[in-house]
């Protein structure tokens, strides 16, 4: 028990307190008893190594040498203690006989007297002249002048106390050294609660980790549970056929593996399988790590030589205090740091090098964006929330709500209503698929992007040339004549992207993308261009239509509320927004809308043989997970679901919408305007109700109402009873628009964001090693282009201009290293 008094400052007449001795009010002390159970109350967990059992010995035989005693008598208390069992005699018994290893033996003449020294010596360093300090065996009294005083020195006592657990050479307790001063400064600390869990603390004796500083190392036995070695998923290296001397060795070691032959095989798994086995082969496979995870990635073998030549040099040198020694290791550190240097200059010097190439080019927004993940504080986001809002930290737990969230989300339908009437389908011959037709297909289709789960990227088509677009041909009628494509193309990997809006922990905030086959992709893509040429889309639809963009769409909406604000009339528009409108797509209705479409019912079957057995994983940030089944709705990353998304909403909109700029579409996005609040109101309803009753839903909390040129008491409009939002800007298409037709927060956001881009790649544009040209393109494709964005379909005045120029003017002086402008 510990006791700590201070000199009471309050009024001496009162109650006695707790732990508050009849001594203490007679000499005008109070006192506070800091025992076990008032202490945890104070938040002060009362627990040293002050009981008689718990005694460390080696600290035992340590302080009766330190206190003088002849070593032989040290030895003959080490043989009492050697060895030494008991049994516990209770009630009902005797145990069983086992060993005691640790304290004293309570009941031994001379354990008193060994406590003693114990004691005397643990707490040279704390303790103070009588009677401020008192100790009784186990019992100790400190006392002061006031309560800070007090719990300034209990704690010292409790640090004194609980530290000698374990016993070190003087050597290994110093913490910093410099000249002929040595002491201990640095510590490492722990929860009172984990200290009989600590089994070692040292300072590793060598080359100081910082300025005289030695390292201290710590050795605690924690129960932790396995963690499970994440998989690291190694990559063909296929970015290497960018280089015509790689695309040539890989035509070559593919002729050889078939045998000579210029013709690939027309089984699709058996060529798949050569192509894979050819590429690991010739490119090799990656490590699954990227480079820019090593932070010492320029190091070499020539600075790790010099490294341990430094640190040999520094134990030489603690060993033998020698001028001589002091010179070679102070002459070894100056030659390491030169080394150092140069080993990054040269490695830098060589990446900017490469960056000022046309093949670098994709390297130097790779850099940008890993300098940008980098200076964030968190970089992956690998915890998630469940339905509940609980966080789950584990792997496991992690996987299985992704899972459970993204196969909800692709299996479940809104409801709907049964179609009843059928429609007739386009029974006619279709053309085979002709070589031009895929030499097309594969000049849209761009390089470097990921593969799916068949890892055979579109560069390898490109790399084989005509001997592929024969076989893609081939393969291609075959798929066609027999409407059933390969089983590997079913397969998918969705990676969640988050939407930069709402709780980064949310499953719902992240938009699931799907990593599909490349091949599969260039037969999606001749299918569309066929469909195309059958299909008349609507005017409204302005999403991924040709010669139609958002800048399209944005001018339009923009003339029309200049043109009723030039009137003096008001203009009211709703902008609709449709709930998971890709994922919620009714299978039913997509077949139904292409042959209503006129869409050849070869073409429709084939289509429902790209969505049958369809299956996919999950890639989070803890790995993958188990593989479900898709049921519902159209493929984010297919290249043909945004022109099918297109054909469903021209057929579920005929009878409801009206010309363009009365409404527009550009694919989910809906906007409908009218001149009176009570038509807005009632085409919303028409809207609701034709989209509603074939499985798409309208998103009551973000669907928003705006006027233009309001006057007072207009009110807002209702969705079957329920208001909608009223707000007096909107942002459409990524483009600002007000209620009173001005664009100073639009011009405002443009500024913002080129700023956001400028963050995004100041690592690169703040580089000084790098040249104003590479830095130039970066600004014009970056940063240019957000601060332009739909600024064409606006009217500036000067003043706005003005803004404009003042900020890209400054980025422009940031970049080049010429922040201020003289006066002349």
């Amino acid at each position: 028990m510990i006791l700590g008094i201070a000199r009471s400052l309050g009024d001496p007449c009162g109650t006695f307190r707790r732990g508050e001795t009849f001594g203490a009010r007679l000499l005008n002390i109070s006192s506070c008893c800091l025992d076990p159970e008032h202490s945890m109350r104070k938040g002060i967990r009362h627990k040293t190594f002050t009981k008689w059992f718990w005694v460390p010995r080696e600290e035992l035989w340590y302080c009766m040498r330190k206190s003088g005693v002849a070593e032989k008598y040290v030895r003959v208390v080490q043989d009492m203690y050697e060895r030494s069992r008991t049994v516990v005699r209770c009630a009902v018994g005797q145990t069983e006989e086992f060993k005691v290893e640790v304290g004293l033996h309570q009941g031994s003449a001379l354990s008193p007297f060994l406590f003693a020294i114990v004691m005397d010596q643990l707490s040279e360093e704390v303790r103070q002249e009588s009677p401020w300090t008192m100790m009784f065996a186990d019992d100790i009294v400190i006392c002061s002048e006031s309560r800070e005083q007090v719990e300034e020195n209990l704690e010292r006592w409790r640090f004194a106390l609980e530290r000698r657990g374990m016993k070190k050479r003087e050597e290994h307790r110093v913490t910093y050294k410099s000249g002929g001063r040595r002491t201990q400064v640095d510590y490492i600390l722990c929860r009172r609660g984990n200290l009989k869990e600590i089994s070692d603390c040292k300072v590793v004796v060598g080359e100081s980790v910082a300025r005289q500083h030695r390292m201290v190392v710590c050795r605690m036995t924690l129960m932790v549970c396995k963690k499970k070695r994440s998989k690291i998923e190694k990559k063909t290296k296929w970015w290497k056929l960018k280089k015509e001397e790689c695309c040539e060795e890989f035509r070559q070691k593919l002729r050889q593996a078939l045998g000579g032959q210029v013709v690939l095989p027309d089984d699709w798994e058996t060529t798949a399988e050569v192509i894979r086995e050819t590429g690991r082969k010739v490119l090799g496979v990656s490590s699954g790590r990227r480079k820019e995870d090593k932070e010492t990635w320029w190091w070499n073998e020539e600075v790790q030589d010099s490294i341990q030549r430094k640190r040999l040099a520094k134990k030489k040198w603690d060993m033998d205090r020698t001028e001589e020694n002091r010179q070679e290791y102070k002459e070894l550190q100056r030659r390491v740091k030169r080394e150092v240097s140069k080993a990054k200059q040269k490695a830098y010097d060589e990446l900017y090098t490469r960056l000022d190439t046309r093949e670098g080019e994709k390297d130097l927004y790779r850099l940008a964006r890993q300098r940008d993940r980098d200076g964030k504080d968190v970089q992956q986001v690998r915890v998630i929330k469940d339905r509940d809002g609980r966080v789950l930290t584990s792997e496991e737990s992690v996987q299985r709500r992704c899972k459970e969230y993204f196969e909800e989300l692709m299996n479940e339908e809104n409801e709907r209503e049964k179609r009843v009437e059928g429609v007739n389908s386009v029974e006619q011959k279709v053309d085979k698929v002709r070589k031009d037709e895929v030499r097309k297909a594969l000049k849209r289709m761009k390089s470097g992007k990921a593969v799916g789960p068949d890892d055979i990227p579109v560069e390898v088509w490109k790399c084989l040339g005509e001997a592929a677009v024969e076989f893609l041909a081939n393969l291609f009628n075959r798929v066609l004549e027999s409407e059933r494509m390969p089983e590997e193309w079913r397969r998918s990997v969705l990676v969640p992207i988050f939407k930069n809006k709402g709780d980064v922990q949310s499953c719902s905030n992240y938009r699931g993308i799907k990593l599909m086959s490349h091949t599969m992709k260039l037969w999606e893509r001749v299918l569309e261009a066929r469909v195309r040429k059958v299909v008349e889309i609507c005017e409204q639809q302005y999403g991924f239509m040709p010669r139609k963009s958002t800048t399209d769409a944005i001018f339009a909406l923009r003339i029309l509320m200049e043109k009723y604000r030039d009137g003096q009339r008001e203009l009211h528009c709703v902008f609709v927004d449709l709930e998971k409108a890709y994922d919620r797509v009714p299978r039913e209705e997509l077949w139904y809308c292409m042959r209503k479409s006129g869409v050849a019912e070869k073409y429709v079957r084939v289509v429902q043989d790209m969505y049958e057995r369809s299956r996919t994983v999950v890639r989070c940030a803890v790995g993958q997970t188990e593989e479900f089944k898709v049921e519902v709705g159209l493929h984010q990353g297919s290249a043909l679901s945004p022109f099918l998304f297109a054909i469903v909403m021209d057929q579920l909109s005929e009878e409801v919408r009206q010309e363009s700029p009365w409404t527009m579409m550009f694919a989910d996005d809906i906007v409908i305007c009218s001149e009176s609040r009570e038509q807005v109101e009632e085409n919303l309803e028409r809207w609701r109700f034709a989209l509603e009753r074939r499985g798409m839903k309208v998103s009551r909390s973000k669907t928003e109402y705006m006027c233009v040129n309001e006057r007072e008491g207009s009110g807002t409009v209702r969705l079957r009873g329920e208001e909608m939002k009223k707000v007096q800007e909107f942002k459409y298409l990524g483009s600002t628009v007000q209620s009173n037709g001005e664009c100073e927060k639009e011009v405002k956001k443009r500024v913002q964001a080129g700023w956001n881009g400028w963050r995004k790649v100041s690592g690169v544009l703040c580089e000084r090693k790098i040249s104003a040209r590479i830095k130039g393109k970066v600004y014009r494709t970056v940063v240019r282009l957000a601060m332009l964005y739909g600024l064409e379909t606006v009217s500036l005045r000067k003043r706005q201009e003005s803004e404009l120029e003042v900020a890209e003017l400054k980025m422009l002086r940031f970049f080049l290293g010429s922040d201020k402008v003289g006066q002349d």
